[in-house]
């Protein structure tokens, strides 16, 4: 990893009938296939709760309750370091829809082992189970 700054990720918790929606990163995208909490990079300028909105928005269609913070992630790729702030969130308007993943799915909290997840979202993983 370079020594520049790490790249700021909003990503959201949402939560309905107790499953989490996650989402499906298209192909040939960096980890591409794998499945994340929604959310994206923050834009120069903007707040992390802004580039939440505006990156559900433009992934799912959907718009946020005021998100809560969560947890904050570092986690260092061999080509990057990205710090990932997790909120928690519930949808005011919208039914998600794919528009800039390739899927998306309602997920209990015990399922999430069995998507593959960048390993960035592993020790949020691990603390929504109990693990850490």
């Amino acid at each position: 990893m370079t020594g520049a700054e790490p790249i700021q990720v909003a990503a959201a918790l949402i939560v309905r009938e107790g499953r989490y929606l996650i989402t499906q990163r298209r192909a040939g995208v960096h980890l591409g296939g794998l499945w994340e909490f929604p959310g994206g990079k923050r834009e120069p300028g903007e707040s992390l709760e802004e580039c939440l909105r505006r990156e559900l928005r433009e992934e799912l269609d959907i718009e946020i309750a005021p998100p809560v913070p969560f947890r904050v992630i570092r986690h260092d790729y061999p080509e990057k370091t990205v710090e990932l702030h997790f909120f928690r969130c519930s949808i005011a308007s919208g039914l998600p829809r794919p528009l800039g993943c390739e899927d998306l799915r309602w997920v209990a909290p015990e399922e999430l082992e069995q998507f593959p997840l960048p390993p960035a979202d592993q020790p949020l993983v691990e603390a929504l189970l109990g693990k850490k």
